[in-house]
């Protein structure tokens, strides 16, 4: 749909107040003279993409490349939202910008238009700025995807942070319209033109407090390559993790895929994620690929598991993510579409857990579970059959398990007894003497799983999943597996 043909809604702007409102968090404000000033202005994006074209980090990129005045005030941040929402398009991320007047020493954070983008590391005092407005409604005007009737671009513009509690019920619940309408109306601006959903999404990016941070380099194509098939050297990124090791889920190995390059027809040409940001712009400089149009560095909740929260199986509440701690009832079985499901038992209940066909080698490891193993299951939860979606499984405690390997011999005649029933123990056909069952000879059964983490390969794994290797590094105290081998 043309630019045109949307009639550009009414702006609204909040007046602005030298006042906190009670309880708000003082971040980025300053008091001088008994009066408060603002420091920075936080630009919160979202929804402009769709599930075949653009992307909301383009978009974020753009605006930087066309404000003036105004200087970038730490990283840019892409920030993921609940990935369980049914009308999300990708990895559900929403963006914020945080622009001022940079203080302090500047540091390079990409290159747009063939100019390096330096950031400052605080702001001096910042007014509502009305240049800035007009061109994030131009950047989101040209370049969301109205093409698509779901999109619903959002854009947010405001010195007043919302508390992190907006960001963390985002990221693990589904947030009403009228939970931000306060907020939107704190704002110093805010634009939407064609319905409200992306609003909820870029408050949320902005209340996002960084905790667990990682980053993420993103490279975009040049314009006339988009759609078409990305040229990136596949061994290049094999070296990665061995050449960067701060950085991670850049190739699967089982399927031999290049897991940093999108699939879809957006302006990416490929991201790379890590723990340590001064390691990502020149783990893209070893890539041999097709030209890169521009980069940017991204501060992110990627990799977190911020959007899982600990619960029972009677609390579980679909469109959300949890970790399920309990034991193993019925035992694993194939189900068709190449799916593995079991059955989880806890003090509240009984639940499906599932592996499903993308997860590949996951499922060996999920087929190895026996009844009564401890574990604690991690994956979003589904409505309709109510399960549990496997992102990732730990292993916690595994009961000996044993066979028996004869029936016991008569003490009187020393002949073979017969069995007489799960309960009832033997009996020696000869003579009639009976023994218990457990005085049958057993022997351990060997397991192909051990204690430990596991979880799918680099393919399958969501955007907010911590990876076995974030959390080998900070010292979890469980063994960390690897799916097992097959049995010859």
């Amino acid at each position: 749909m043309a630019y045109n043909a949307f009639r550009r809604p009414q702006r609204r702007r909040a007046p602005w107040r030298s006042l906190l409102i009670s309880g708000e968090e003082a971040h980025g404000v300053y008091t001088v003279a008994g009066i408060q000033q603002w420091m920075v202005l936080h630009v919160g994006l979202d929804d402009t993409d769709s599930l075949t074209r653009m992307c909301t980090t383009y978009v974020a990129t753009e605006l930087l490349a066309r404000v003036r005045g105004l200087d970038p005030i730490g990283y840019p941040r892409l920030v993921r939202l609940n990935p369980n929402i049914p009308w999300k398009t990708r990895g559900n991320g929403a963006l914020c910008l945080r622009l001022g007047l940079g203080r302090g020493a500047p540091f390079p954070i990409g290159r747009l238009n063939g100019k390096e983008v330096m950031a400052y590391p605080r702001s001096g005092p910042v007014e509502p700025n009305e240049d800035l407005y007009e061109v994030s409604e131009d950047v989101v005007m040209e370049l969301a995807d109205f093409e698509d009737p779901d999109v619903q671009p959002g854009l947010v513009v405001t010195r007043r942070r919302p508390g992190p509690g907006l960001y963390w019920k985002a990221v693990r619940d589904v947030v009403p319209q009228e939970d931000v309408e306060p907020l939107l109306d704190e704002a110093d601006y805010h634009f939407a033109p064609r319905g409200t959903r992306g609003l909820i999404g870029a408050l949320a990016s902005i209340s996002w407090r960084p905790r667990d941070t990682t980053y993420e380099v993103l490279a975009y194509r040049s314009k006339e390559r988009w759609g078409t098939r990305r040229l990136v050297k596949e061994e290049d990124v094999m070296a990665l993790d061995e050449r960067f090791p701060s950085t991670f889920n850049n190739y699967d190995f089982e399927n031999r895929h290049v897991v940093i390059a999108p699939s879809s027809p957006c302006p990416v040409l490929l991201g790379i994620r890590g723990d340590v940001v001064a390691d990502l712009p020149r783990a893209l400089l070893s890539l041999r690929s097709e030209p890169v149009d521009r980069w940017l560095l991204f501060e992110t909740n990627q990799a977190t598991d911020e959007h899982l929260i600990r619960r029972e199986v009677r609390n579980l509440q679909p469109h959300t993510s949890a970790i399920v701690e309990g034991t193993v009832g019925e035992p694993p079985r194939p189900f068709p579409g190449g799916h593995v499901v079991f059955q989880l038992e806890d003090n509240g209940g009984k639940v499906d857990c599932v592996a499903y066909e993308p997860s590949k080698a996951f499922r060996r490891t999920i087929l190895e579970l026996r009844q009564g193993d401890k574990i604690r299951a991690y994956g979003s939860i589904r409505d309709e059959p109510r399960s549990i979606n496997l992102e990732k499984l730990e292993v916690l405690d595994l009961p000996l398990l044993t066979v028996k390997i004869a029936n016991p011999r008569c003490p009187s005649c020393r002949k073979s007894m017969k069995s007489v029933g799960r309960a009832g123990g033997f009996r020696c056909r000869r003579c009639g003497t009976r023994a218990p069952a457990e005085e049958a000879p057993f022997r351990p059964v060997a397991r192909n799983i051990r204690r430990g983490i596991y979880e799918p390969p680099v393919s399958a794994r969501r955007h907010l999943s911590k990876p076995i290797k974030r959390i080998k590094a900070r010292g979890h105290p469980a063994l960390v597996s690897t799916p097992p081998l097959r049995r010859p």
